[in-house]
């Protein structure tokens, strides 16, 4: 694994290419009349294109050939995802669950798609406004097939078993207490080494940011420094048997074929990434005088609405720390809501 390299820095504009291809980023423009090497320049846009700067999101991708060059999709029936929440009649009880049994390969082999479950949700992917969180299981890798989300962002948190990412800007490795985040349109295949289990939290309509500090101040929480990006890496292959594009659309599975590898960037450059991010490096501060400061000090990443101070949803993590405080019971208090806020 320490053949990985990537870029630092949380929403920076990067620029990557592989060096098996020196020059491969055209220079001075990103859509030149011919690129270099006769790559062919796409454009992933996770924003609309008047955006304002500060929110516009897009990278340039040069590629051996386009990413349409696909058969037509057709539906797939595979995994275990719903977005209709009235499958279930509404308990407004404390709920848990037991954890998902992993299959053994010998019985049942299962890749990361044929193993999504969805435990929850709420909102829906047609409006661009919601958020589901799903339980994943697994025990083989993907092969020659990828998947990408047309609804939202992912942001995945193995429990059990490391993953090997392949995107089309390179390659991650995510173990447990990592985090990533394949934000939509991405094409991404798994790579697992036996049995392998996770969450994936999924927000439609918004991508995660690094909450603002407020009176902490410019430092602490999760340092934009310690988020990694993958650095170009491609593979000119030719899949004589077919290779599998799959689309989460609306909430459900389509695939299509093509005849080659689709992670067959040379180069890129933009601020719209996959990203993985180091739970150790999430800079706690919660020594207080006396009580307990509110979980929205633990925020790592927040999915924002457009009512300010309101988030669509929040990743929030309760790692080792010093808990000092006078006059006060040490554990949280009793937390009611009357409208939830965020997850």
């Amino acid at each position: 694994w320490f053949a990985f390299q990537y870029l630092s820095g949380f929403g920076n504009e990067h620029a990557s290419e592989d060096p098996r291809c020196p020059g491969a980023l055209p220079e001075g423009q990103n859509n030149p009349q011919v690129c270099p090497y006769g790559l062919y320049a796409e454009q992933l846009s996770g924003s609309a294109f008047t955006c304002p700067r500060p929110t516009n999101k897009r990278s340039w991708l040069y590629r051996i050939l386009p990413s349409v060059c696909h058969k037509p999709f057709k539906p797939l029936e595979e995994g275990h995802l719903t977005h209709n929440w009235d499958e279930v009649e509404p308990d407004p009880n404390q709920l848990r669950w037991k954890p998902f049994e992993i299959p053994k390969a010998s019985q049942n082999k299962v890749d990361f798609v044929s193993g999504l479950h969805t435990l929850c949700g709420a909102g829906e992917p047609r409006g661009r406004n919601g958020i589901a969180i799903h339980i994943y299981v697994c025990n083989t890798s993907m092969l020659n097939r990828c998947l990408y989300n047309s609804d939202g962002d992912f942001l995945i948190v193995p429990q059990q078993g490391k993953l090997l990412i392949t995107t089309e800007f390179g390659k991650m490795v995510v173990e447990p207490n990592e985090i990533c985040v394949i934000q939509l349109g991405m094409r991404f295949s798994v790579e697992v080494f036996g049995e392998t289990r996770g969450y994936i939290l999924e927000v439609y309509g918004a991508h995660f940011e690094l909450p603002d500090l407020g009176p902490i101040g410019a430092n602490g929480l999760a340092n934009p420094r310690d988020f990694l990006v993958p650095v170009a890496w491609y593979e000119e292959r030719q899949v004589l048997g077919g290779y599998t594009v799959i689309s989460k659309y609306q909430g459900k599975l389509f695939a299509a074929q093509q005849e080659f590898s689709p992670f067959n960037v040379v180069a890129w450059h933009g601020n719209y990434t996959p990203y993985k991010y180091h739970l150790d490096k999430f800079m706690v501060i919660n020594a207080v005088a006396f009580d307990h400061a509110d979980p929205s000090i633990f925020t790592v990443l927040t999915a924002k609405t457009t009512r300010p101070g309101v988030a669509l949803a929040d990743f929030v993590i309760f790692p080792p720390r010093w808990g000092v405080a006078n006059n006060t019971f040490r554990p949280p208090y009793y937390h009611r809501m009357s409208v939830l806020c965020g997850l």
